[in-house]
């Protein structure tokens, strides 16, 4: 294992990896301890050489983007969405020519997806969990972590070689190609959401307006004290006590005290400021209050539901064929979907956005078959 320290370094080894045909990469960040997730580390191996790159101390990656841009070279991750994500949102990067081991392990129905699982099975490799929630931020990196670290790409080419003679010889590599394709349109900017944080939070929504404003500056001030000291929400105060002051509001650190999930650390550190953001939401004027806008349900469509179930019905029966999940074979919102257009046609049926054209291919009959209005006999 090398572990590159240099932007010259960094040069070298992309210099020397760019003819490999193969290359596995993953990234280590922190966001179990920092407030915003970053590359901390990025390890990548050909089929010779595994090195560990530190961003920190080479001043980017710049030539490891170049790298994964590369249509001759084949990247090979597993779980790539999020490493794709934190790699664009960073560094701008995207990626060609992709193999993501654990959709590989989805399509092929392994009872264990997890990296770690199919390195033990399929190479006898036992990784070391110490480390899965380690500071990657910290310095200096232990030698263990290091090590760690490396383990992760260094078994990689390897695991993709017998996940996709699997796959050939079940005739689902023309499925994962086509899952693989799609991972390339991931980006990292995170999407606009229609509802603030405060509002996403579980339980959020039964509350009333009073209750509201005092979750919102809760939510603020914890926001804020996480970005400003680079820490992890959590790390600051969970979500539970949060909702709980939201519910019950603390007037004095006695009553922070008693809230399950505040330490007396936290009341005696945080207090002050907690309070005050809980006063800050009494004090609102009743007209300035957040209101929750509560959508009317829709009267039941019967003859969607019907088609839903059949859909269904028909997808889990599918699952048993290939031995598949039923949630690898169609998810449930690919089939309300459906349900939704009530495609009469093969046509029709590809023109859902949510399906691929290989469950158009493997599963298109039965689908549409069940999309149909039972004729009654008798």
């Amino acid at each position: 294992m090398n572990l590159i320290e240099t932007g010259a370094g960094l040069v070298e080894l992309a210099d020397r990896l760019r003819p490999e045909p193969l290359l596995a990469v993953d990234t280590e960040a922190a966001s179990f301890h920092r407030y915003l997730d970053r590359v901390y580390l990025l390890q990548i191996s050909s089929r010779g050489e595994t090195a560990v790159v530190d961003p920190l101390a080479t001043d980017g990656l710049g030539p490891i983007g170049e790298l994964l841009a590369d249509p001759a070279i084949e990247i090979v991750f597993h779980d790539a969405d999020y490493d794709l994500r934190l790699l664009n949102r960073e560094y701008g990067f995207t990626a060609q020519n992709l193999f993501d081991t654990r959709i590989a392990a989805q399509l092929l129905n392994e009872p264990g997806i997890g990296l770690a699982a199919l390195l033990e099975k399929y190479l006898n490799v036992k990784l070391d969990k110490r480390f899965q929630r380690a500071d990657w931020s910290a310095r200096p990196l232990s030698p263990e972590m290091l090590a760690y670290a490396a383990t992760d790409t260094h078994h990689l080419p390897q695991l993709r070689d017998i996940l996709r003679d699997r796959l050939m010889e079940q005739g689902r590599l023309g499925w994962a190609q086509e899952e693989f394709a799609l991972l390339e349109d991931i980006r990292g900017a995170p999407g606009d959401q229609a509802e603030p944080g405060w509002l996403r939070l579980k339980g959020a929504k039964a509350l009333r307006g009073r209750e509201l404003a005092i979750l919102r500056e809760i939510w603020e001030w914890r926001d804020g004290t996480a970005r400003r000291a680079d820490r992890a929400t959590f790390r600051i105060l969970n979500n539970e006590p949060v909702l709980t002051m939201a519910r019950n509001a603390p007037t004095d650190i006695a009553a922070l005290k008693a809230i399950p999930g505040v330490s007396s650390e936290q009341a005696e550190r945080r207090g002050p400021e907690l309070l005050a953001a809980v006063k800050r939401g009494l004090d609102l004027p009743e007209a300035d209050l957040p209101r929750v806008t509560r959508t009317p349900r829709p009267p039941p469509d019967l003859a969607y539901e019907a088609r839903l179930e059949r859909l269904k019905a028909a997808r889990n029966l599918l699952a048993q064929k290939y031995d598949l999940p039923p949630g690898v074979v169609c998810p449930n919102g690919t089939l309300e979907a459906i349900a939704r257009m009530d495609p009469k046609t093969p046509e029709e049926l590809a023109a859902v956005q949510e399906l691929r054209r290989w469950q158009v291919r493997e599963f298109g009959g039965e689908l549409l078959a069940a999309t149909a209005v039972p004729v009654a006999t008798g």
